[in-house]
């Protein structure tokens, strides 16, 4: 076996390695004799500065939406604070060994913690929960986990839950509007947050405020024309009303006939929105606004309008609607008797289609187009809510003959709820449009005339015997109130055209008839249990809502005279 001969190190070498360590030496001692001597401001100025990129912090200051509250002030929608956890990946990574403990504090599944930590382990910043009680909080973060952190948030609370539901509308987690009025008035609600710097220890507590910085600027308030009473009874009657007749969806649209401010407005289904676990899409549509319909016999009063206003009729003027059907082209149009003669009062008090048709083919075929388009069909509102429909209001060159009778009754154009409320909201001021409205306003919106007050008291005044005996809407009678109003029974379209078991009951009336205070729009959507036409579904409705709306905004009764008069001749001769 041969013997290894090991060659000696060069003295150069070792020379070398010396001299480097040396001037490694000399640069060390050189660098700290001139942070600390030579120059020493700079110096101190460096090292604060790497130890303040390690404990000064700018924290942000959340700042809360603004409320939104109904006309009296009540609150719809308020901001609660709240803390959200978060953690820093990189720090928790560290401690993976407490991940099961920090797991069972936020009531959360231990391996799909452990993922979600894995997964952002290269971030700084992930959220474990949000939004919980400042309480629930404290808990996790007495546990003393290294890289738990919170924040201070704000959480939207809705008092009124439901009741408000398609009104209001709800916002994100992060607290941004989603729908609603909260969407629409994003920008007014959201405040803008502040700021400050924080000296913070190593384990991210606030050790002390550096400064004042910039305070939180909370977001505006918004007041609604609302009234939260009026608001809740709609909103109890509709539901009842839905689960006795079966029916599938309904609104009810409540206006002040003198301001046009909307007073109530509730939809079915409805949806809480303050658990929204279990939503279902088709229950955000506010349907009062976003939902259009054929409104069949409602907008019969302003084919009758267009008869006054063209001169060729007069309220005494009667048609033959004998034999209680007529032809137009390959169509019949039926009445359910034969009514024989009719007066306009007696069309609308019967809802002749007959009478209806006739009175329709002997005007000018743009005057009734002319008069829908006046009261604010086919177009928007203008109230701001997201989605508001136009509806539809077709205008032709040429009409046909079936073409101008459905369209005077009600069929071959689509409305609103709350157009309807706002046409008949005409009628109610003696011909005065007053455009709609939903937030409260510093000054009146301008009103305009659109129909001659002479015609339009005649037509509301005709349209009170729809509620007397004999009218298709006694259901909607309010003791001790004159009511005026027109009910509407409409066959939905199907696939193969306009079905037969499908309808859409309405009922559309303004009270006290004498000065009318309220407009109140009621719809129910396919009505099941048998009773589908306007005045056996829908007119219920009005009357209890509308009566409940006469009490609570403490209006003057203006019927008591009739109520005597009936009293008096129901009593039997010689009785006490």
């Amino acid at each position: 076996m041969a013997k290894q001969v090991t060659e000696p190190v060069p003295v150069w070498r070792l020379l070398v390695m010396v001299l480097g360590l040396a001037a490694l030496a000399c640069m060390l001692v050189w660098r700290t004799l001139h942070l600390q001597v030579l120059d020493a401001d700079r110096g101190r100025e460096f090292l604060q500065g790497q130890g303040n990129a390690r404990t000064i912090r700018t924290e942000q200051i959340p700042a809360h939406r603004g409320m939104i509250t109904d006309r009296n002030g009540e609150p719809l929608a308020v901001s609660t604070p709240v803390a959200s956890l978060w953690a820093d990946p990189k720090e928790l990574v560290a401690a993976m060994g407490r991940l099961p403990e920090l797991a069972q504090l936020l009531g959360l599944n231990r391996n799909e913690l452990r993922e979600k930590i894995e997964r952002v382990a290269g971030r700084r910043f992930v959220y474990l929960r949000r939004h919980l009680t400042p309480a629930e909080a404290e808990k996790v973060l007495s546990a003393g986990i290294p890289g738990v952190y919170m924040q201070r948030e704000y959480r939207r609370y809705y008092p009124a839950g439901e009741v408000t539901a398609h009104l209001i509308g709800f916002t994100n987690i992060d607290d941004r509007g989603q729908e609603g009025l909260e969407l629409a008035y994003d920008e007014w609600l959201r405040g803008t947050p502040g700021s400050k710097k924080v000296l913070k220890d190593l384990y991210g507590h606030i050790i002390r405020d550096l400064d004042d910085g910039r305070a939180a600027s909370p977001g505006n308030d918004l007041q609604l024309t609302v009234d939260l009473r009026l608001q809740y009874q709609a909103y109890k009657e509709l539901k009842v009303a839905l689960q006795r007749s079966q029916a599938k969806a309904g609104s009810v649209v409540m206006l002040d006939a003198r301001t046009g401010e909307v007073l109530a407005m509730v939809n079915q289904p409805g949806f809480n929105p303050n658990n929204r676990s279990e939503l279902r899409l088709a229950a955000l549509r506010n349907r009062a606004v976003t939902d259009v319909f054929e409104p069949g016999s409602t907008v019969k009063p302003f084919t009758v309008v267009a008869a006054l206003e063209s001169g060729k009729f007069n309220q005494d003027s009667v048609i033959d609607t004998s034999p209680g059907y007529m032809r137009i082209g390959s169509k019949t149009l039926v009445d359910p008797v034969n009514y024989g003669e009719l007066n306009l009062e007696g069309m609308l008090k019967k809802s002749s289609q007959v009478g209806i048709s006739k009175l329709s083919l002997a005007l000018n075929e743009q005057w009734v187009w002319d008069v829908f388009q006046r009261i604010g069909l086919g177009r928007s509102t203008g109230i701001g809510f997201p989605g508001e429909s136009n509806g539809l209001l077709p205008n032709r060159p040429k009409w046909l003959p079936i073409e101008r009778a459905n369209f005077a009754f009600g069929y071959g154009l689509s409305v609103t709820a709350l157009q309807l409320a706002q046409a008949y909201g005409v009628l109610a001021n003696g011909g005065v449009l007053q455009p709609v409205s939903l937030i409260q306003r510093a000054q009146a919106a301008e009103s305009y005339r659109v129909i001659e007050e002479p015609v339009a008291r005649s037509v509301s005044r005709m349209l009170e015997s729809v509620i007397r005996p004999g009218g298709t809407g006694t259901r909607a009678r309010i003791n001790a109130y004159r009511v005026a109003g027109k009910t509407g029974t409409v066959h939905k379209i199907g696939e193969g055209g306009y079905a037969d078991d499908r309808y859409l009951s309405l009922f559309v009336g303004m009270a006290p008839a004498s000065d009318p205070r309220v407009v109140t729009v009621v719809t129910i959507d396919e009505p099941e249990s048998g009773k589908y036409y306007g005045g056996e579904a829908a007119a219920p409705v009005f009357s209890r809502v509308t009566g409940e709306a006469m009490r609570l905004l403490n209006i003057a009764p203006d019927a008591m005279d009739e109520m005597v008069a009936e009293k008096t001749k129901s009593k039997k001769p010689g009785s006490a």
